[in-house]
């Protein structure tokens, strides 16, 4: 496993990211998710976590993420849908009925990777009790 090693700890988190337009506008084009894309790669840099894969639709985009534990899933999510949403207004791209914000407030996100919960139960349940 490629696990993050940091000072105090060692994680593997990885959560699956989605952000869905405005008014579910379909607005989005292959130059407006190269925009969008770069930003949230920019953003990932300068936060110290890792856009692993992205893609979208004309109405939504998937990421999935690689993150320290000193983030949380909502300072990820607010810092990509506010630097993203401004340069894919800098780069002159329609918003959805030319609103200020290209995303809808709410987010889909789902942690992902590891033992099936399964698994982990039973692994629990099987460590030796302290006499």
């Amino acid at each position: 496993m490629d696990y993050r090693r940091e000072n105090h700890s060692v994680s593997d988190l990885k959560v699956h990211l989605i952000f869905v337009t405005k008014y579910r506008r379909r607005i989005l084009t292959a130059e407006g998710l190269g925009v969008i894309q770069r930003a949230c790669e920019s953003v990932a840099e300068k936060m110290t976590f890792r856009v692993l894969e992205f893609n979208g639709e004309s109405d939504h985009v998937h990421m999935l993420v690689e993150y320290p534990p000193k983030l949380s899933i909502s300072q990820m999510v607010n810092a990509l849908k506010g630097v993203s949403s401004r340069r894919y207004g800098q780069a002159g791209l329609p918003k959805p009925y030319g609103k200020k914000s290209l995303w809808t407030p709410a987010h889909f996100s789902a942690s992902v990777g590891g033992a099936p919960l399964e698994v982990l139960k039973q692994y629990i349940q099987g460590q030796e009790k302290p006499p």
